[in-house]
Protein backbone atom coordinates (compact mmCIF):
# COMPACT_ATOMS: atom_id res chain seq x y z
CA UNK A 1 0.00 0.00 0.00
CA UNK A 2 1.61 3.78 -0.91
CA UNK A 3 2.15 5.49 1.86
CA UNK A 4 0.21 8.34 0.35
CA UNK A 5 -2.97 6.62 -1.04
CA UNK A 6 -4.71 8.06 -4.00
CA UNK A 7 -8.04 5.91 -2.25
CA UNK A 8 -8.09 8.24 0.94
CA UNK A 9 -8.81 11.75 -1.18
CA UNK A 10 -11.93 12.58 -2.80
CA UNK A 11 -12.46 11.90 -7.02
CA UNK A 12 -10.48 14.53 -8.59
CA UNK A 13 -8.57 15.45 -5.56
CA UNK A 14 -4.66 15.57 -6.12
CA UNK A 15 -2.11 15.34 -4.20
CA UNK A 16 -0.84 18.65 -4.96
CA UNK A 17 -3.84 20.26 -3.07
CA UNK A 18 -3.64 18.22 -0.39
CA UNK A 19 0.48 19.36 0.07
CA UNK A 20 -1.02 22.90 -0.25
CA UNK A 21 -3.89 22.03 2.33
CA UNK A 22 -1.13 20.39 4.57
CA UNK A 23 1.38 23.42 4.50
CA UNK A 24 -1.06 25.37 6.04
CA UNK A 25 -0.62 23.11 9.44
CA UNK A 26 2.88 23.68 8.50
CA UNK A 27 3.03 27.17 8.42
CA UNK A 28 1.11 27.94 11.53
CA UNK A 29 2.26 25.19 14.11
CA UNK A 30 5.41 28.20 14.84
CA UNK A 31 2.66 30.30 15.90
CA UNK A 32 1.88 28.40 18.55
CA UNK A 33 4.93 25.90 19.30
CA UNK A 34 7.00 29.66 20.01
CA UNK A 35 4.59 31.97 20.82
CA UNK A 36 1.69 30.06 22.67
CA UNK A 37 4.35 26.86 24.21
CA UNK A 38 7.82 27.41 24.14
CA UNK A 39 9.13 31.23 24.62
CA UNK A 40 6.63 34.18 24.57
CA UNK A 41 4.70 32.39 27.32
CA UNK A 42 7.53 32.04 29.69
CA UNK A 43 8.57 35.54 28.89
CA UNK A 44 5.59 36.97 29.43
CA UNK A 45 5.73 35.08 33.03
CA UNK A 46 8.92 35.48 34.05
CA UNK A 47 9.97 38.93 32.09
CA UNK A 48 6.94 41.11 31.32
CA UNK A 49 5.22 40.29 34.72
CA UNK A 50 8.87 40.40 36.44
CA UNK A 51 7.45 36.61 37.92
CA UNK A 52 4.91 37.89 40.26
CA UNK A 53 2.26 35.39 41.44
CA UNK A 54 -0.62 36.40 39.02
CA UNK A 55 1.46 36.16 36.23
CA UNK A 56 0.35 32.79 35.12
CA UNK A 57 -3.05 33.68 35.56
CA UNK A 58 -2.78 36.98 33.22
CA UNK A 59 -1.30 34.93 30.77
CA UNK A 60 -4.12 32.30 30.89
CA UNK A 61 -6.85 35.40 31.17
CA UNK A 62 -5.33 36.72 27.64
CA UNK A 63 -5.74 33.43 25.80
CA UNK A 64 -8.94 33.10 27.15
CA UNK A 65 -10.15 36.12 25.94
CA UNK A 66 -9.14 35.59 22.37
CA UNK A 67 -11.04 32.33 22.67
CA UNK A 68 -13.77 34.13 24.17
CA UNK A 69 -13.86 36.26 20.63
CA UNK A 70 -13.82 33.16 18.76
CA UNK A 71 -16.97 31.17 20.13
CA UNK A 72 -18.75 34.13 19.55
CA UNK A 73 -17.86 34.60 16.22
CA UNK A 74 -16.26 32.08 14.63
CA UNK A 75 -19.65 29.62 14.01
CA UNK A 76 -20.87 32.92 12.07
CA UNK A 77 -17.56 33.42 10.32
CA UNK A 78 -18.23 29.78 9.54
CA UNK A 79 -21.40 30.22 7.94
CA UNK A 80 -21.11 33.06 6.10
CA UNK A 81 -18.05 31.76 4.19
CA UNK A 82 -19.98 28.29 3.45
CA UNK A 83 -22.92 30.81 1.88
CA UNK A 84 -20.42 32.43 -0.01
CA UNK A 85 -17.96 29.99 -0.98
CA UNK A 86 -15.47 32.28 0.23
CA UNK A 87 -13.01 29.68 3.16
CA UNK A 88 -10.45 30.76 1.15
CA UNK A 89 -10.79 34.66 1.20
CA UNK A 90 -11.30 34.27 4.93
CA UNK A 91 -7.93 32.37 5.75
CA UNK A 92 -5.98 35.07 3.52
CA UNK A 93 -7.46 37.79 6.12
CA UNK A 94 -6.94 35.70 8.92
CA UNK A 95 -3.14 34.87 8.02
CA UNK A 96 -2.31 38.06 7.95
CA UNK A 97 -3.90 39.38 11.12
CA UNK A 98 -1.88 36.77 12.83
CA UNK A 99 1.03 37.22 11.28
CA UNK A 100 1.32 40.98 11.67
CA UNK A 101 0.15 40.40 15.50
CA UNK A 102 2.88 38.24 16.41
CA UNK A 103 5.75 40.15 14.62
CA UNK A 104 4.13 43.25 17.22
CA UNK A 105 4.93 41.49 19.94
CA UNK A 106 8.64 42.25 19.04
CA UNK A 107 8.01 45.65 20.28
CA UNK A 108 6.50 44.44 23.85
CA UNK A 109 9.79 44.31 26.09
CA UNK A 110 10.01 48.31 25.26
CA UNK A 111 7.43 48.85 27.01
CA UNK A 112 7.94 49.15 30.68
CA UNK A 113 5.83 48.29 33.83
CA UNK A 114 2.32 47.16 34.25
CA UNK A 115 1.70 49.28 30.73
CA UNK A 116 3.93 46.92 29.10
CA UNK A 117 1.79 43.45 30.41
CA UNK A 118 -1.17 45.54 28.71
CA UNK A 119 -0.12 45.46 25.55
CA UNK A 120 1.32 41.86 25.87
CA UNK A 121 -2.01 40.67 26.88
CA UNK A 122 -3.57 42.99 23.84
CA UNK A 123 -1.08 41.51 21.39
CA UNK A 124 -1.85 38.14 22.64
CA UNK A 125 -5.36 38.54 22.11
CA UNK A 126 -5.25 39.92 18.97
CA UNK A 127 -2.72 37.35 17.01
CA UNK A 128 -4.32 34.24 19.04
CA UNK A 129 -7.97 35.34 17.65
CA UNK A 130 -7.22 35.54 14.27
CA UNK A 131 -4.84 32.15 14.16
CA UNK A 132 -7.82 30.49 15.86
CA UNK A 133 -9.87 31.63 12.61
CA UNK A 134 -7.25 30.62 10.58
CA UNK A 135 -6.93 26.64 12.38
CA UNK A 136 -10.82 26.82 11.86
CA UNK A 137 -11.12 27.53 8.31
CA UNK A 138 -8.24 25.41 7.26
CA UNK A 139 -9.79 22.12 8.81
CA UNK A 140 -12.86 22.88 6.91
CA UNK A 141 -11.35 22.21 3.51
CA UNK A 142 -10.59 18.55 4.84
CA UNK A 143 -14.09 16.58 4.07
CA UNK A 144 -13.53 18.23 0.49
CA UNK A 145 -10.30 16.64 0.17
CA UNK A 146 -10.50 13.47 1.86
CA UNK A 147 -12.77 9.99 2.03
CA UNK A 148 -14.68 9.48 5.15
CA UNK A 149 -12.69 6.34 5.08
CA UNK A 150 -9.34 8.32 4.53
CA UNK A 151 -10.08 11.09 7.01
CA UNK A 152 -7.64 9.73 9.75
CA UNK A 153 -4.88 9.75 6.90
CA UNK A 154 -5.12 13.00 5.61
CA UNK A 155 -5.81 14.68 8.64
CA UNK A 156 -2.93 12.99 10.48
CA UNK A 157 -0.90 14.09 7.23
CA UNK A 158 -1.15 17.76 7.80
CA UNK A 159 -1.41 17.52 11.75
CA UNK A 160 2.25 15.44 11.33
CA UNK A 161 3.32 18.04 8.45
CA UNK A 162 2.46 20.42 11.11
CA UNK A 163 4.58 19.35 13.79
CA UNK A 164 7.23 19.82 11.63
CA UNK A 165 6.83 23.12 10.66
CA UNK A 166 6.86 24.00 14.49
CA UNK A 167 10.43 22.48 15.05
CA UNK A 168 11.60 24.83 12.26
CA UNK A 169 10.22 27.37 13.88
CA UNK A 170 11.55 26.48 16.84
CA UNK A 171 14.97 25.37 15.95
CA UNK A 172 15.30 28.71 13.95
CA UNK A 173 14.82 30.60 17.29
CA UNK A 174 16.36 28.21 18.89
CA UNK A 175 19.48 28.92 17.02
CA UNK A 176 19.39 32.47 17.56
CA UNK A 177 18.63 32.45 21.42
CA UNK A 178 22.11 30.36 21.95
CA UNK A 179 24.14 32.75 19.52
CA UNK A 180 22.48 35.75 21.48
CA UNK A 181 22.92 34.19 25.29
CA UNK A 182 26.77 33.50 24.28
CA UNK A 183 27.25 37.15 23.89
CA UNK A 184 25.40 37.87 27.15
CA UNK A 185 21.93 39.44 25.45
CA UNK A 186 19.64 38.94 27.86
CA UNK A 187 15.73 37.69 26.96
CA UNK A 188 14.79 41.45 26.11
CA UNK A 189 16.29 41.24 22.97
CA UNK A 190 16.05 37.76 21.70
CA UNK A 191 12.79 37.43 22.19
CA UNK A 192 11.65 40.15 20.02
CA UNK A 193 13.56 38.30 17.16
CA UNK A 194 12.09 34.50 17.37
CA UNK A 195 8.71 36.80 17.20
CA UNK A 196 9.87 37.82 13.86
CA UNK A 197 11.57 34.63 12.74
CA UNK A 198 7.97 32.81 13.64
CA UNK A 199 5.34 35.74 12.15
CA UNK A 200 8.07 35.63 8.47
CA UNK A 201 7.73 31.94 8.41
CA UNK A 202 3.83 31.73 9.47
CA UNK A 203 3.48 34.27 6.08
CA UNK A 204 5.89 32.26 4.09
CA UNK A 205 4.64 28.85 4.56
CA UNK A 206 1.17 29.67 4.13
CA UNK A 207 1.49 31.39 0.33
CA UNK A 208 2.12 27.44 -0.40
CA UNK A 209 -1.72 27.07 1.11
CA UNK A 210 -2.93 30.04 -1.39
CA UNK A 211 -1.43 29.19 -4.32
CA UNK A 212 -2.04 24.94 -4.61
CA UNK A 213 -5.56 24.81 -2.62
CA UNK A 214 -8.21 25.66 -3.99
CA UNK A 215 -12.12 26.68 -3.12
CA UNK A 216 -14.12 23.56 -4.21
CA UNK A 217 -17.16 24.75 -2.41
CA UNK A 218 -19.74 26.79 -4.80
CA UNK A 219 -22.14 29.92 -3.60
CA UNK A 220 -25.44 28.79 -2.00
CA UNK A 221 -28.36 30.25 -2.81
CA UNK A 222 -29.83 31.08 0.82
CA UNK A 223 -27.51 34.14 1.90
CA UNK A 224 -29.58 35.65 4.28
CA UNK A 225 -27.44 37.61 6.52
CA UNK A 226 -27.71 37.90 10.17
CA UNK A 227 -25.69 39.33 13.37
CA UNK A 228 -23.01 36.99 14.99
CA UNK A 229 -25.33 36.48 18.36
CA UNK A 230 -28.24 35.11 16.03
CA UNK A 231 -26.09 33.17 13.76
CA UNK A 232 -24.73 31.21 16.44
CA UNK A 233 -28.28 30.44 18.17
CA UNK A 234 -29.47 29.15 14.59
CA UNK A 235 -26.71 26.84 14.06
CA UNK A 236 -26.53 25.51 17.60
CA UNK A 237 -30.28 24.39 16.39
CA UNK A 238 -29.74 22.81 13.79
CA UNK A 239 -26.45 21.23 14.68
CA UNK A 240 -28.79 19.48 17.86
CA UNK A 241 -30.30 17.14 14.56
CA UNK A 242 -26.97 15.60 15.16
CA UNK A 243 -26.56 14.33 18.11
CA UNK A 244 -23.17 12.17 17.93
CA UNK A 245 -21.58 15.59 16.94
CA UNK A 246 -23.03 17.05 19.97
CA UNK A 247 -21.82 14.77 21.67
CA UNK A 248 -18.20 15.08 19.89
CA UNK A 249 -18.59 18.32 20.99
CA UNK A 250 -19.00 17.95 24.64
CA UNK A 251 -16.19 15.38 24.41
CA UNK A 252 -14.05 18.10 23.35
CA UNK A 253 -14.85 20.63 25.83
CA UNK A 254 -13.41 18.08 27.80
CA UNK A 255 -10.17 16.52 26.39
CA UNK A 256 -8.88 19.62 24.81
CA UNK A 257 -9.04 21.89 27.61
CA UNK A 258 -6.68 19.10 29.35
CA UNK A 259 -4.40 19.51 25.69
CA UNK A 260 -4.57 23.32 26.09
CA UNK A 261 -3.01 23.04 29.55
CA UNK A 262 -0.20 21.41 28.34
CA UNK A 263 -0.02 23.98 24.89
CA UNK A 264 0.15 27.09 27.07
CA UNK A 265 1.87 25.95 30.20
CA UNK A 266 4.45 23.57 29.51
CA UNK A 267 7.08 25.56 29.45
CA UNK A 268 5.61 27.64 32.49
CA UNK A 269 5.83 24.64 34.44
CA UNK A 270 9.01 22.99 33.30
CA UNK A 271 10.66 26.40 34.48
CA UNK A 272 9.17 27.21 37.66
CA UNK A 273 8.68 23.76 38.73
CA UNK A 274 10.97 21.18 37.33
CA UNK A 275 13.99 23.84 37.17
CA UNK A 276 14.16 24.10 33.23
CA UNK A 277 16.31 27.37 31.85
CA UNK A 278 14.87 28.61 28.48
CA UNK A 279 17.42 27.08 26.50
CA UNK A 280 16.57 23.44 28.06
CA UNK A 281 12.84 24.36 27.79
CA UNK A 282 13.08 25.14 24.11
CA UNK A 283 14.88 21.67 23.43
CA UNK A 284 11.96 20.02 25.10
CA UNK A 285 9.60 21.75 23.56
CA UNK A 286 11.44 20.34 19.96
CA UNK A 287 11.87 16.93 21.08
CA UNK A 288 8.29 17.05 21.93
CA UNK A 289 7.26 18.36 18.59
CA UNK A 290 9.07 15.29 17.07
CA UNK A 291 7.00 12.78 18.92
CA UNK A 292 3.89 15.31 18.07
CA UNK A 293 4.54 15.05 15.05
CA UNK A 294 5.17 10.91 14.80
CA UNK A 295 1.91 10.59 16.90
CA UNK A 296 -0.06 12.47 14.50
CA UNK A 297 1.15 10.39 11.48
CA UNK A 298 1.06 6.67 12.32
CA UNK A 299 -2.14 7.13 14.39
CA UNK A 300 -3.93 8.38 11.81
CA UNK A 301 -3.73 5.32 9.84
CA UNK A 302 -4.67 3.37 13.25
CA UNK A 303 -7.68 5.52 13.21
CA UNK A 304 -9.26 4.61 9.89
CA UNK A 305 -7.84 1.29 10.90
CA UNK A 306 -9.61 0.81 14.46
CA UNK A 307 -12.12 3.49 14.42
CA UNK A 308 -11.94 6.44 15.67
CA UNK A 309 -13.31 6.27 18.94
CA UNK A 310 -11.80 3.39 20.15
CA UNK A 311 -8.30 5.41 19.07
CA UNK A 312 -9.09 8.66 21.00
CA UNK A 313 -9.74 6.77 24.06
CA UNK A 314 -6.30 5.48 24.02
CA UNK A 315 -4.91 8.92 23.63
CA UNK A 316 -7.10 10.28 26.39
CA UNK A 317 -5.63 7.24 28.42
CA UNK A 318 -1.85 8.44 27.77
CA UNK A 319 -3.00 11.82 28.58
CA UNK A 320 -4.24 10.70 32.24
CA UNK A 321 -0.71 8.94 32.74
CA UNK A 322 1.04 12.17 31.59
CA UNK A 323 -0.54 14.51 34.59
CA UNK A 324 -0.03 11.84 37.32
CA UNK A 325 3.69 11.67 35.87
CA UNK A 326 4.23 15.22 35.90
CA UNK A 327 2.62 15.89 39.00
CA UNK A 328 5.06 13.30 40.73
CA UNK A 329 8.40 14.02 39.78
CA UNK A 330 10.89 15.90 40.87
CA UNK A 331 14.00 15.74 38.19
CA UNK A 332 14.45 16.52 35.17
CA UNK A 333 15.20 13.06 33.59
CA UNK A 334 11.54 12.35 35.30
CA UNK A 335 9.89 15.21 33.51
CA UNK A 336 10.92 14.13 29.55
CA UNK A 337 9.18 11.11 30.19
CA UNK A 338 6.13 12.57 31.23
CA UNK A 339 6.59 15.20 28.05
CA UNK A 340 7.64 12.27 25.43
CA UNK A 341 4.52 10.44 26.26
CA UNK A 342 2.43 14.08 26.03
CA UNK A 343 4.15 14.52 22.67
CA UNK A 344 2.81 11.30 21.28
CA UNK A 345 -0.88 12.11 22.42
CA UNK A 346 -0.84 15.51 21.86
CA UNK A 347 -0.05 14.92 17.87
CA UNK A 348 -3.06 11.98 18.01
CA UNK A 349 -5.84 13.48 19.96
CA UNK A 350 -5.63 16.75 17.83
CA UNK A 351 -6.03 14.45 14.79
CA UNK A 352 -8.35 12.51 15.71
CA UNK A 353 -10.76 15.42 16.86
CA UNK A 354 -10.42 17.22 13.54
CA UNK A 355 -11.28 13.93 11.52
CA UNK A 356 -13.95 12.95 13.60
CA UNK A 357 -15.74 16.37 12.95
CA UNK A 358 -15.20 16.23 9.01
CA UNK A 359 -16.88 12.58 9.15
CA UNK A 360 -20.07 14.11 10.96
CA UNK A 361 -19.93 17.45 9.15
CA UNK A 362 -22.71 18.30 7.01
CA UNK A 363 -21.07 18.37 2.96
CA UNK A 364 -22.91 21.42 2.64
CA UNK A 365 -21.92 22.80 6.25
CA UNK A 366 -18.42 22.09 6.42
CA UNK A 367 -17.06 25.69 7.44
CA UNK A 368 -20.27 26.19 9.53
CA UNK A 369 -19.85 22.63 12.11
CA UNK A 370 -15.72 23.08 11.64
CA UNK A 371 -16.97 26.67 13.54
CA UNK A 372 -18.94 24.73 15.90
CA UNK A 373 -15.81 22.87 16.51
CA UNK A 374 -13.86 25.49 17.14
CA UNK A 375 -16.20 26.85 19.60
CA UNK A 376 -15.78 23.82 21.73
CA UNK A 377 -11.79 23.73 21.46
CA UNK A 378 -11.76 27.21 22.07
CA UNK A 379 -14.09 26.63 25.44
CA UNK A 380 -12.03 23.94 26.00
CA UNK A 381 -9.10 26.28 25.81
CA UNK A 382 -10.42 28.92 28.57
CA UNK A 383 -12.06 26.29 30.94
CA UNK A 384 -8.14 24.15 31.26
CA UNK A 385 -5.70 26.84 31.15
CA UNK A 386 -7.46 29.38 33.25
CA UNK A 387 -8.75 26.67 36.09
CA UNK A 388 -5.00 25.40 35.98
CA UNK A 389 -3.96 29.61 36.42
CA UNK A 390 -7.03 29.37 39.03
CA UNK A 391 -5.72 26.63 41.01
CA UNK A 392 -1.82 27.46 40.90
CA UNK A 393 -3.46 31.08 42.25
CA UNK A 394 -5.54 29.72 45.19
CA UNK A 395 -2.69 27.17 46.41
CA UNK A 396 -0.24 29.27 46.36
CA UNK A 397 1.68 29.08 43.53
CA UNK A 398 1.51 24.79 43.56
CA UNK A 399 1.21 23.90 39.88
CA UNK A 400 1.67 20.56 40.76
CA UNK A 401 -1.88 20.33 42.11
CA UNK A 402 -2.94 22.11 38.93
CA UNK A 403 -1.53 19.77 36.52
CA UNK A 404 -3.23 16.81 38.23
CA UNK A 405 -6.68 17.98 38.36
CA UNK A 406 -5.97 18.74 35.13
CA UNK A 407 -6.51 14.54 34.76
CA UNK A 408 -10.20 14.86 35.55
CA UNK A 409 -10.93 16.72 32.00
CA UNK A 410 -9.45 13.78 30.11
CA UNK A 411 -11.74 11.20 32.18
CA UNK A 412 -14.81 13.33 31.43
CA UNK A 413 -13.39 12.74 28.02
CA UNK A 414 -13.09 9.23 28.23
CA UNK A 415 -16.94 9.63 29.19
CA UNK A 416 -18.73 11.54 26.82
CA UNK A 417 -17.37 9.37 23.93
CA UNK A 418 -19.26 6.50 25.05
CA UNK A 419 -22.37 7.41 23.36
CA UNK A 420 -21.07 8.41 20.37
CA UNK A 421 -21.59 6.35 16.85
CA UNK A 422 -19.56 7.10 14.33
CA UNK A 423 -22.00 5.28 11.99
CA UNK A 424 -24.99 6.78 12.90
CA UNK A 425 -23.53 10.56 12.57
CA UNK A 426 -22.26 9.85 9.28
CA UNK A 427 -25.50 9.06 7.98
CA UNK A 428 -27.09 11.68 9.68
CA UNK A 429 -24.41 14.43 7.90
CA UNK A 430 -25.08 13.01 4.39
CA UNK A 431 -28.97 13.16 4.94
CA UNK A 432 -28.95 17.03 5.64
Amino acid sequence: MALFPQSALQPGVRKREVFGWAMYDFANSGYTTVVITAVFAAYFVGGIAQGAPWGAFAWTLALSISYGLVMVTMPAIGAWADLHAAKKRVLILATAGCVVGTAALAFTPRVDGFSGVIVAMALVIFSNTFYSYGESLTGAFLPELATADGMGKVSGWGWGFGYIGGMLALGLCLAYVLWAQSRGLPAAHFVPVTMLITAGLYGVAACVTFVLLPERAVPQARAEESGAWQQLRSTFRAARKYRDFMWLLACTVSYQGGVAVAITLAAIYAEQVIGFVPNETMVLIFVLNIAAALGAFVFGYWQDRIGHRRSLAGTLLAWIAVCVIAAAVTTKGGFWWAASIAGLAMGSSQSAGRAMTGVLAPPGQLAEFFGLWTFATRLASIIGPLSYGLITWVTGGNQRIAILATAVLFVLGLLMLLPIDMRRGREAALRA
